[in-house]
């Protein structure tokens, strides 16, 4: 983008103050349901520019209310709050302040857009109807947007679509992906388990040995994406953890191994596990070891709403110009908790491109991470644009 756009202005204006937030975010990092300093940022910060605030949803979780004239109508703008259980390797002033917790995935640049469009949104009032701003807790692994549906999100906020959007530093500033379909993997996790008696190491023939047993389980799992997947669809299964024994001269009574499974189709995910499920009894009885698999489901793929992803598209090219949006971008198999939001209600989520120019950004959960500032603009004049075409004036 070669000239400031009439959407990026305003922000451009108020950047210094909502940087100063992102970075003390940054320097606060806390993690799943944890987020209480974090909520209290966000909801003082709501109040002062005049919307009503609701917290204590999924914990920690913060909803501002603004209205602005007659309409009846209503959209949700989704922002995620946690940080990762990492420790930080950078060292500038901002760096995190707590050892072991860094915000090395964007949250707390996710945060300061949203702020930042509502301060803008309240000061001007350019809609008619209802937005509900949703700062979310616990995107990482614990599912918080699963909790804030459960305890009643749509039911105490009715909608009628709900948005939300991720920096991705592997993309140039100023690019966006809207597409539809599936964007982010499900993700599911397990653990399988071989018992045996164990025994001598030197006399591996008096016990039956859970160590081999496991090991070709690692091998034999290997041949589910491969050999039982339709090659044309996605998929990905990997061991993680192989946890077995203490000592040099004992087979073990026991060993584990755990993994993760990533999928972009239901029907998939189904066969996947029921496959897994075959692998680990048949292993159970060629090696006469007791053996169990439990397989848990996390999260579902993200799918944005056809008709919806289209709409954000156009919010896009109005505000930044035709050339902004990235076309058939592939989805990738990491995993999104808005997914839980999207099975309830239709909606669109966005990639947002971070990396400066001629920069090689250091990729997300990583220890050198760092939320690119001049993204603020961008994303607080998309959610700003978003609303005034979705809840138009007149």
């Amino acid at each position: 983008m070669t000239e400031t756009t009439a959407a990026l202005r305003p922000f451009l204006e108020t950047k210094e103050e909502f940087v100063e937030i992102r970075r003390d975010l940054h320097r606060h990092p806390e993690l799943a349901f944890e987020e209480h300093r974090t909520s209290d940022i966000v909801a003082r910060k709501l109040g002062a520019c005049g919307l009503e605030v609701e917290r204590g949803l999924g914990g920690t979780g913060v909803v501002g209310v603004l209205k602005a004239g007659d309409s009846d109508r209503a959209i949700g703008l989704r922002a995620d709050m946690d940080a990762l259980p990492l420790h930080e390797a950078n060292e500038f002033d901002h760096r995190s302040r707590h050892d072991g917790k860094m915000h090395a995935c964007g949250h707390d640049g996710h945060t300061a857009m949203l702020l930042a469009a509502a301060a803008e949104l309240a000061r001007t009032r350019n809609f008619d109807g209802v937005v509900y701003f949703i700062f979310q807790p616990a995107e990482e692994n614990e599912g918080g947007a699963r909790r804030m549906v459960e305890e009643g999100l749509f039911e105490k906020f009715p909608m009628e679509a709900v948005y939300s959007m991720h920096n991705l530093p592997a993309m140039p500033l100023g690019a966006f992906v809207a597409q539809a379909g599936p964007l982010m993997a499900g993700f599911d996790v397990f653990t399988a388990t071989v018992r045996a008696a164990g025994g001598h190491a030197g006399m591996p023939h008096q016990t039956n040995d859970c160590v081999l047993a496991a090991a070709h389980a690692v091998t034999a799992l290997q041949s589910v994406v491969s050999r039982n997947v339709d090659p044309l669809k996605s998929a990905v299964l990997s061991v993680t953890r192989f946890n077995a024994g203490h000592s040099f001269n004992v087979i073990p009574a026991e060993a584990t191994i755990c993994g993760t499974v990533r999928y972009l189709d239901r029907a998939v995910r189904d066969q996947v596990e029921a496959r897994m499920a075959k692998i680990i009894a048949g292993l159970g009885d060629a090696f006469e070891v007791v053996t169990d698999l439990a397989y848990e489901h996390r999260y579902p793929p993200t799918v944005n709403d056809p008709a919806e992803a289209a709409f954000c598209a156009d919010v896009l090219t109005e505000a930044f110009g035709a050339d902004c949006l990235m076309r058939e971008a592939d989805p990738l198999m990491g995993s999104e908790d808005f997914a839980f939001m999207l099975e309830r209600k239709a909606g669109c989520y966005i990639w947002a491109g971070a990396a400066a120019p001629g920069e090689r950004a250091a990729p997300l959960h990583n220890p050198y991470y760092d939320f690119n500032d001049d993204l603020l603009p961008f994303g607080a004049a998309y959610w700003a644009r978003l609303v005034e075409k979705r809840l138009p004036r007149g």
